[in-house]
C-alpha cells in the first residue's frame, strides 16, 4: 500500500498569470560611513527552480532631494555599490533610486518613490537569559539555551517602527591534539525578520524583545559567543512591507498564503506603470550595538563526537591522508604500539572548513 499510496504522488502547480519576468531590487542605505549595496536581478516563474538571476549591465543612480546624485558601481553580477568616499546617506534628506535597465528587461527604467532618511534611537541594552530545553530525568542530564532580548526607546517619539538584523560570530576550538588549524571565529548573518510596531503605545519603548533564542543543538555557546544587533527606523508601508514578507517565512504550506507578487514595492516602471515590481528600496539611519557571551550551558551538542573514523597502528600507511582522511590524534612518545586516529570529515582536522583563523578586529577575551 506504501509503494502504491507513493507512487501517485505528483507535484502540483497551480495556473496562475504570473509569467511576466519582474525586476527584483534589493537594497539598503544607511548614515553610515560604508559601502551601500543595491542588488538587482529577475523573478522566476512559479515551479521553477531557485536560483539566482542577477541582471547585469544596468545603470543604477541614487539621487536626493537637495539635487545630488551618485552613480553606483557594479561589483560582481548583479551587485551595484556607492563609493564610501562619495556618498554617505544624511538624516532628514529624501532619497530615490533610478535604474535603467538591460535588454533583458526591455531596456526600461524603473525608479522609487522617494524615501526619507529618519533618524533612529541608539539600543538601550542587549542581555540574555539561560533558558530550559530539557529538564533532567534519571537517564538523561538537563539541556539548556539562551534567550537573547533587547531594550529600546525613543524619548523624542521619531521612529514608531523598527527593524532590527544580527550577526553572530562565535569561536570554536577543535578537541584534537594533531590538527594545525584547530581554534577559528564562525560569523553568519540573520535571516528571521524582526520588526515591532510601537505606534498604539502611550511611549515609544520596547522591553525584552526576543531577538535570538539559540538552543543547544549547536556549539555556538561552547565556547565565546558575539552578537551585534542592528536596528533601523521604518515608515509605515515599509513596516507593512517587512510584515508580509514575514507572514510568508512563518505560514508557507497554504495555497491561500500570501505570495511574494501581492507584497507592493516602493519601485515603479516608468514606462509600463502596470510592470510588477518586486522588492524594496529601504533608507534608514542605523545604530549597534554588540553583546559577548561566555558561560556554561548544560547538554550543549559535541558536532564531533564522531569524527574518530579508524585507528592506525605501528606507523603503516594510510592510503589518501590529506585528501581523504586526516590525522587527528597520536599515541605519546614511545609508547608501543604506536597509533593514530584518523577521520574521513575535513571539519574534524581542520576548523578553516567552517571558519577562519583571523580573530575578528573587534574580538575580546574575558578577563
Amino acid at each position: 500500500m506504501l509503494l502504491l499510496t507513493g507512487g501517485c504522488i505528483t507535484q502540483f502547480v497551480p495556473e496562475t498569470e504570473e509569467t511576466q519576468i519582474s525586476l527584483v531590487v534589493e537594497g539598503l542605505i544607511t548614515d553610515q560611513h560604508e559601502v551601500n549595496t543595491i542588488k538587482l536581478s529577475r523573478s522566476l516563474p512559479l515551479g521553477s527552480r531557485i536560483t539566482a538571476k542577477p541582471v547585469s549591465g544596468c545603470e543604477v543612480i541614487l539621487s536626493d532631494d537637495q539635487g545630488n546624485s551618485w552613480k553606483l558601481r557594479e561589483h560582481g553580477a548583479g551587485i551595484y555599490i556607492t563609493d564610501t568616499a562619495e556618498f554617505r546617506g544624511i538624516v532628514g534628506r529624501k532619497y530615490k533610486l533610478t535604474v535603467h535597465a538591460n535588454s533583458d528587461l526591455n531596456f526600461y527604467s524603473y525608479e522609487s518613490l522617494p524615501m526619507e532618511m529618519k533618524p533612529v534611537p541608539p539600543i538601550d541594552s542587549i542581555y540574555y537569559e539561560k533558558v530550559t530545553i530539557r529538564e533532567r530525568t534519571l537517564y538523561r542530564g538537563p539541556a539548556e539555551g539562551c534567550q537573547i532580548y533587547l531594550d529600546a526607546r525613543d524619548p523624542e517619539g521619531k521612529c514608531d517602527y523598527f527593524r532590527w538584523d544580527y550577526t553572530e560570530t562565535w569561536k570554536i576550538q577543535l578537541p584534537f591534539v594533531m590538527p594545525l588549524n584547530k581554534i577559528c571565529w564562525v560569523t553568519e548573518n540573520s535571516t528571521a525578520i524582526n520588526i515591532k510596531n510601537t505606534s498604539l503605545l502611550a511611549s515609544t519603548r520596547i522591553v525584552k524583545y526576543p531577538i535570538r533564542l539559540i538552543t543547544n543543538q549547536t556549539d555556538r555557546l561552547t565556547n565565546r559567543y558575539s552578537l551585534l544587533v542592528t536596528q533601523y527606523s521604518l515608515d509605515e508601508e515599509e513596516f507593512k512591507y517587512w510584515d508580509k514578507l514575514r507572514s510568508i517565512t512563518e505560514d508557507v504550506g497554504s495555497l491561500y498564503d500570501i505570495i511574494p507578487a501581492s507584497i507592493n514595492s516602493n519601485i515603479h516602471c516608468i514606462e509600463d506603470p502596470g510592470e510588477k515590481v518586486l522588492g524594496y528600496f529601504s533608507v534608514s539611519a542605523k545604530s549597534m550595538k554588540r553583546i559577548f557571551i561566555e558561560q556554561f550551558f548544560a547538554g550543549l551538542v559535541n558536532p564531533y563526537v564522531s569524527c574518530v573514523t579508524d585507528t592506525v597502528y605501528n606507523n603503516d600507511p594510510i592510503p589518501n591522508l590529506n585528501t581523504s582522511k586526516w590525522i587527528l590524534d597520536a599515541s605519546p612518545f614511545r609508547v608501543i604500539p604506536s597509533w593514530v586516529t584518523v577521520t574521513d570529515y575535513k571539519g574534524c582536522a581542520d576548523c578553516t572548513v567552517r571558519g577562519t583563523k583571523i580573530k575578528p578586529d573587534f574580538w575580546v577575551e574575558d578577563k
